[in-house]
C-alpha cells in the first residue's frame, strides 16, 4: 500500500512554504532527491530571476511517449485567512488532512511520488514521467516554461494526468483563462478645451465598449455541444481607473479585463479584433493630436483551455483505472490545456475537492487520496511487463 508512504512524503511537502510569491526552489530540491534515488532522468528548469525551478523527470525506458503525472508546487496566500491549525504543519483530524496545498495540489504529488517509489523501474514497457511546476496560481508560469523546454527537446508524452482536486472525477475539459491589463497615454489639459488634449480615459471607455461588442458576439459561438455554464466565451471587465479631477483631461487610464474561452479560436477573435482596433482606430485618433500617446496591453496570465476532443487517450485510459461511468468540465483552469497544446492527450483527475482550496482550514480527505493512490497502483500495472 502506498498510502503511508503518500502520508509522509505529504507531511514534508506541506512545510515548505511555497506561496507563489516565494520560492519553490527547496521543494524541487526534495522531489529531485526523491526521484534521482529512483532512478530518473531529470531535467531542472529555473525562471528568469533564478527563484523558481520546475523539474521534469523520467524513469524506465528512454523512447518516446508514455504516461505524465503532473503537478504545480506553489500555494497561495494563508495571509489574512483565520485558520485552526498551522497552515503548514499538516494535521490529521476525523478523517481529513490539513494544511496549506493538502488538496491544490500538494497531496497528489506525494501520492505520484511514492507510486514512483513502489515500482520496478527495469520492468516499465513505457516512459513514466513527473512534472511538477512553479506559479501555477498566478497564470501557469511554470508550465508554460516546462512546455516551451519539452517542445525544444522534442519530449511528447503520450498521456497526460494532471492532478488538481476533482474528487477523483474524469475532468476532460475547462475554460481558458486570459487576464489582461490595457494601459492608455495620453495628453492632460483643461477641461474647457478636450480637443487640446487626448483623454485616455474616453479611449479606454471605446476599448471597453469594443470589449462588450465582442460579448455578444462570443455569444452567438457558442459551440452547439458545449457543457460548459455558461456555454460561451465569458468577457468580464474587472477594473477602470483614470484621471485626477473632474476639470482635468485624463492622461492616463487602465483597464482591467479577462476572458474565458470555451475554444481557441475565440480567444484568437479576441485578440484580433482589439489589435485591429488599437492599430487602425483608437491610435492613429491619439496620435494626431499628440504624437506620444500609447496603448499598451500586458497579459497578467494566459492559460489555455482544456478542449474536449472526441478521441482521447487520456480521458479513456482514467476512466478505466477509477472506473468512471463519464467524464466532466470544470470552470477553474489548470495546466492541462498547455500540455494539449503541445499534442498530449490530457485530462484533469486528482483527490479532493476545488471546494477547499483556497480557503483558510484547507483540507484533504484520507479516503480521497487512497482512492488516488489505488488509481495509481492500477496504472502501474498497466505499465509493467
Amino acid at each position: 500500500m502506498t498510502l503511508p508512504r503518500t502520508l509522509e512524503l505529504l507531511a514534508d511537502l506541506i512545510a515548505f512554504e511555497t506561496v507563489s510569491a516565494d520560492s519553490n526552489l527547496e521543494m524541487i530540491s526534495y522531489l529531485t532527491e526523491r526521484l534521482e534515488a529512483l532512478g530518473a532522468r531529470c531535467i531542472v528548469t529555473r525562471d528568469k530571476t533564478g527563484t523558481k525551478a520546475n523539474v521534469f523527470a523520467t524513469i524506465g525506458p528512454d523512447q518516446p511517449g508514455g504516461i505524465l503525472l503532473s503537478g504545480h508546487t506553489d500555494v497561495v496566500p494563508v495571509a489574512d485567512q483565520d485558520w485552526t491549525t498551522d497552515p503548514f504543519k499538516l494535521a490529521e483530524s476525523d478523517g481529513k488532512l490539513y494544511g496549506r496545498g493538502t488538496c491544490d495540489m500538494k497531496g497528489f504529488i506525494a501520492a505520484a511520488v511514492a507510486f514512483g517509489e513502489t515500482l520496478d523501474v527495469g520492468k516499465l514497457t513505457q516512459p513514466l514521467h513527473f512534472a511538477f511546476t512553479y506559479d501555477e496560481e498566478v497564470g501557469c508560469l511554470g508550465a508554460q516554461t516546462l512546455v516551451d523546454d519539452l517542445s525544444e527537446r522534442g519530449i511528447v508524452p503520450d498521456i497526460a494526468i494532471i492532478g488538481e482536486p476533482t474528487e477523483m472525477r474524469v475532468i476532460e475539459g475547462h475554460k481558458g483563462c486570459f487576464e489582461c491589463t490595457t494601459r492608455f497615454t495620453g495628453l492632460e489639459g483643461h477641461s474647457s478645451a478636450p480637443d487640446d488634449g487626448v483623454n485616455a480615459a474616453e479611449y479606454a471607455a471605446r476599448y471597453i465598449s469594443k470589449l462588450l461588442e465582442l460579448r455578444h458576439i462570443l455569444k452567438s459561438r457558442a459551440p452547439a455541444d458545449s457543457r460548459f455554464e455558461p456555454p460561451w466565451t465569458t468577457v468580464n471587465i474587472g477594473q477602470i481607473s483614470g484621471g485626477v479631477a473632474h476639470n482635468v483631461i485624463a492622461s492616463k487610464a487602465e483597464v482591467l479585463w479577462e476572458m474565458r474561452p470555451v475554444q481557441a479560436s475565440d480567444a484568437d477573435l479576441v485578440k484580433k479584433t482589439l489589435a485591429d482596433y488599437v492599430e487602425h482606430s483608437l491610435l492613429p485618433e491619439m496620435q494626431a493630436v499628440h504624437s506620444d500617446s500609447n496603448i499598451t496591453q500586458e497579459a497578467i496570465a494566459e492559460v489555455e483551455g482544456l478542449e474536449p476532443m472526441e478521441e482521447n487517450a487520456a480521458r479513456d485510459l482514467v476512466a478505466e483505472l477509477t472506473g468512471a461511468n463519464g467524464t466532466g468540465v470544470v470552470a477553474f483552469a489548470t495546466e492541462a490545456g498547455l500540455f494539449q497544446k503541445l499534442g498530449v492527450h490530457a485530462i484533469v483527475c486528482g483527490p479532493g475537492s476545488i471546494a477547499q482550496a483556497h480557503k483558510a482550514d484547507e483540507f484533504l480527505e484520507i479516503e480521497q487520496l487512497d482512492m488516488c493512490c489505488r488509481m495509481l497502483t492500477r496504472l502501474g500495472h498497466r505499465l509493467t511487463r
